[in-house]
């Protein structure tokens, strides 16, 4: 009898493992794919006494992690002195964004076309309640891309934005591809 018991109990905790392992692995797919910027350079514009660094614009640039051929370059503030070199500042929400065709624009996947677009790039702006966003959208009357950048914040958001859009044509002798569309 004690020997069946050790084996249910082996059992159910295996069985618990698998469906463990398996929520993880569907939370995972669930999670948005997004791009990992490249620093391009940045300028100082406030002049900090203390701390590792000055208040700088940042340049970044990051590929369309659905779409081959196409670049975004973003442009933020970033807050230097002693809380931004520790990593406890709150960056303003100022940023823009420009995207452009820097190739054969290849669909890998297909992108969703619902009403708040796809995000393929975010990044943390402070240390808990601010982030970056970069949502993608398909205008199929003009056969165009369109990247808006926004900030979101925990207590209130903040109506500071930019768009830019790229318009699928074709690179050299090369067609653009079609748009996969879920």
């Amino acid at each position: 009898m004690g020997m069946l018991k050790v084996k249910r109990q082996s059992n159910i905790e295996e069985t618990i493992m698998r469906k463990s392992i398996l929520a993880a692995a569907v939370a995972l797919m669930c999670l948005p794919v997004t791009a990992q910027a490249r620093d391009i350079g940045s300028v100082s514009t406030t002049f900090r006494l203390l701390g590792a660094a000055n208040d700088k614009i940042k340049i970044e640039a990051f590929a369309d992690p659905k779409i081959d051929g196409i670049t975004c370059y973003i442009s933020r503030a970033v807050t230097g002195g002693i809380t931004g070199a520790i990593g406890l500042a709150e960056d303003t929400s100022d940023a823009s964004i420009e995207c452009k065709q820097t190739g054969p624009i290849v669909f890998k996947e297909a992108i969703n076309i619902r009403e708040k677009g796809e995000e393929v790039f975010n990044e943390r702006r402070s240390i808990l309640f601010k982030a970056l966003h970069v949502n993608r959208f398909y205008d199929a009357e003009a056969n165009t891309l369109v990247y808006l950048t926004w900030s979101d914040k925990l207590i209130e958001g903040s109506p500071k934005n930019s768009i830019s859009a790229v318009t699928l044509e074709p690179w050299g002798t090369t067609l653009p591809g079609k748009p996969l569309l879920k």
